[in-house]
């Protein structure tokens, strides 16, 4: 009897013992995990709509659990703030332009809120930092989206159907085309027409590609000349501007263009003098007969033309049948 009542109570204190350290383990576990043993420092921020978003969720940054919801409270009615407690080493890491936004741990599993990363030059963010949000996307949205996509698809599916009922019974321009033989024999001919003609096409471009050499040629060569003919000017420009030459000397010489200064007033006097010998001849007694009957072959030559030209004037122009 004794001994029984030993090994029950040796059974009872392991029993205990073990019992003891599984619970300690335990709470070690959910301390760990809720950030009990940890310093922390806390972060807030504010949404329209947490979208299930519940108190001990994990707080995720770059992917990593860095932290917990701690509490979550209705502000007024467009907005609900949102406690974070983050764990202290990685303070450094979030910066005061960080975001938070709700998503999901898979496409059915818990809702997370997560921390994007600031910008590099933005400080570090600190306890009690409240920080921007952005909101999140609801899923019943997306399910009416999807919804009203499936439905289009299912017509877009049934139109397409009638269409190919339509082609393969041979109705439309397509169903013919796919159906009718004469009209793909047509085509088969239309083909081997364009063919040839590109065959035609491929001549005419070699012709005139070999045209265009030639005249490129010939373009070279009348730039070659070109710039010859404007080398020897320039050499006739340079004796001009030097003075060799007549027309060089003309130019440069101030003497021989005086001298034919006084050629032209010269010739300018004796062509007024001739003037006034002509007029003296026409006054000249054995002139003076020869330069009347001169004057009136001139004026009867002139008075038959102007009567040419009325007569030709007066004829009446007569109205076509």
């Amino acid at each position: 009897m004794d001994t029984q009542n030993q090994n029950f109570k040796v059974r009872l204190g392991l029993f205990i013992v073990i019992g003891l350290i599984i619970f300690v383990i335990a709470i070690f576990f959910i301390g760990k995990q809720k950030n009990l043993f940890s310093p922390v420092f806390k972060v807030t921020t504010n949404f329209y709509n947490i979208s299930g978003l519940r108190v001990g969720n994990n707080v995720r940054f770059s992917g990593i659990n860095v932290g917990i919801v701690d509490n979550i409270r209705i502000i007024n009615d467009s907005t609900v703030q949102v406690d974070m407690l983050i764990r202290k080493n990685v303070q450094e890491f979030i910066k005061a332009d960080s975001q938070a936004g709700i998503g999901s741990s898979g496409i059915i599993g818990d809702r997370i809120l997560t921390i994007t990363q600031g910008s590099t030059d933005a400080p570090m963010a600190k306890d009690g930092q409240h920080i921007e949000s952005k909101e999140p996307v609801e899923t019943d949205a997306i399910m009416v989206s999807l919804n009203s996509t499936a439905e289009n698809v299912e017509k877009i599916t049934l139109e397409l159907a009638e269409i190919m009922v339509n082609i393969n019974s041979g109705e439309g321009a397509l169903g013919r085309l796919i159906s009718d033989p004469a009209i793909a024999e047509n085509i088969s001919q239309t083909i081997g027409n364009f063919k040839n003609s590109s065959a035609g096409l491929d001549e005419t471009i070699e012709t005139t590609k070999t045209n265009l050499y030639a005249f490129m040629e010939s373009l070279q060569q009348t730039a070659a000349k070109t710039e010859i003919a404007s080398h020897q000017l320039g050499e006739i420009m340079v004796r001009i501007n030097s003075g060799e030459g007549t027309l060089g000397r003309l130019i440069q010489d101030t003497t021989m263009a005086g001298n034919l200064n006084e050629t032209f007033i010269n010739l300018k006097q004796s062509s007024q003098g001739l003037d006034e010998n002509m007029e003296a001849l026409k006054q000249n007694f054995f002139f003076r007969a020869y330069f009347r009957r001169k004057a009136r072959e001139d004026e009867k030559a002139r008075l038959d033309s102007l009567s040419t030209e009325a007569a030709r004037n007066a004829i009446p122009f007569n109205d076509p049948p």
